[in-house]
């Protein structure tokens, strides 16, 4: 064998050697090292194809994981809130006796803590159903609403699942001072846990807008209190401005809540047959079907209507000819009244 025939053997020899260092403890890789396989989870969207929630280019680090509920109080004295502002979608939901709770899907962004976080009720359930088994965080649930998350599609990161990622906040009342670190539930993710759906269509860049114009609208829900909710236009940042019973909502940082969009899904609620410990009746939001849909974007309106026909299908907000009715690139609030409640102003 000559002298050259020898340098290359000796060559590939090293090469070989080195491959199989390489190769390690499948278990130690990082998982981006780890070979694809039926339960990994998706690649995250490139750059620029946008968020499936807000429809804005996010992080794509951030893209392919599963959205997050968190479960929020909005009685007085849970206000003000951490997080509503980094949410991609928030849910305002009636419970019993006239107050109100968000159920807030964070997806491209981030935020250190949340809260306050408090109680699952049924109407959650029919929320995540249409995110791809979202995780969902909570403080509890009484034994019947218990029964429904355990066998709902959702990934469990409540308070007792995962007691680690909660605290209780200095200087705010008791009930009303638990908090999350968002970062501890993300990490409870499983593995193979993949993004959700886009819930909404979204305008294209310079894409014009449709509907009338308008200032804003009204709304109440109302039992043994009154949450009364407006929305008024703001041209010059291109929000919505949200005031509750007459006072500017504004987040515990003191940023107030100015969404894109605002959209009205006029549900009936019906008698869970549960009460609270005050006696009043638990509602329930009626999720599946189709009804009056307003909704609010780039200071106009356009009144169409809400179909979902099952339970993991994604609600479809559509106009009056049956075209999907479309928002501005960016977070919105989706609000859940009964139908006769809202007023334009």
């Amino acid at each position: 064998m000559t002298a050259s025939a020898r340098r290359v053997l000796a060559a590939l020899a090293v090469a070989a050697l080195a491959a199989g260092a390489c190769g390690g403890d499948d278990k130690a890789a990082p998982k981006s090292e780890e070979p694809t396989t039926t339960t990994a989870p998706p690649p995250p969207a490139a750059p620029g194809t946008g968020a499936p929630l807000t429809g804005l280019d996010s992080d794509p680090a951030k893209l392919g994981r599963p959205a997050l509920i968190v479960k929020i109080d909005n009685a007085p004295k849970g206000r003000p809130q951490a997080g509503i502002n980094q949410a991609d979608i928030v849910v305002e939901e009636g419970v019993e006796g006239g107050i109100t709770r968000f159920a807030a899907i964070f997806h491209s962004q981030d935020v250190a803590e949340v809260g306050p976080v408090r109680s699952a009720r049924s109407t959650d359930i029919a929320i995540a159903s249409e995110l791809n088994r979202p995780l969902f965080a909570y403080s509890g649930a009484n034994t019947a609403f218990q029964q429904l998350v355990d066998k709902a599609p959702l990934v469990n990161v409540g308070q007792n699942a995962r007691p680690g990622a909660y605290f209780r906040k200095k200087g705010r009342p008791n009930t009303y001072n638990l908090w999350a670190r968002m970062g501890e539930l993300f990490a409870a993710a499983p593995q193979g846990a993949a993004p959700p759906p886009p819930l909404f269509t979204y305008r294209a860049p310079g894409e014009a807008s449709a509907g009338e114009p308008a200032a804003g609208v009204k709304f109440e829900f109302r039992d043994k209190v009154v949450t009364a909710v407006e929305w008024r236009w703001d041209s010059v940042g291109g929000v919505w401005r949200r005031t509750q019973n007459g006072t500017e909502h504004v987040d515990d940082t003191g940023a107030p809540v100015t969404p894109r969009n605002v959209v009205i899904q006029f549900v009936d609620y019906k008698n869970t047959g549960q009460v609270d410990r005050s006696g009043a009746a638990v509602p329930e939001a009626q999720l599946i079907g189709q009804g009056e849909a307003w909704v609010f974007a780039d200071g106009k309106i356009v009144k169409g209507k809400w179909i979902k026909s099952g339970a993991a299908e994604a609600t479809k907000f559509v106009d009056a000819a049956g075209a999907p009715i479309k928002l501005t690139p960016g977070q919105t609030w989706l609000e859940l009244p009964k139908p006769g409640t809202a007023r334009l102003l």
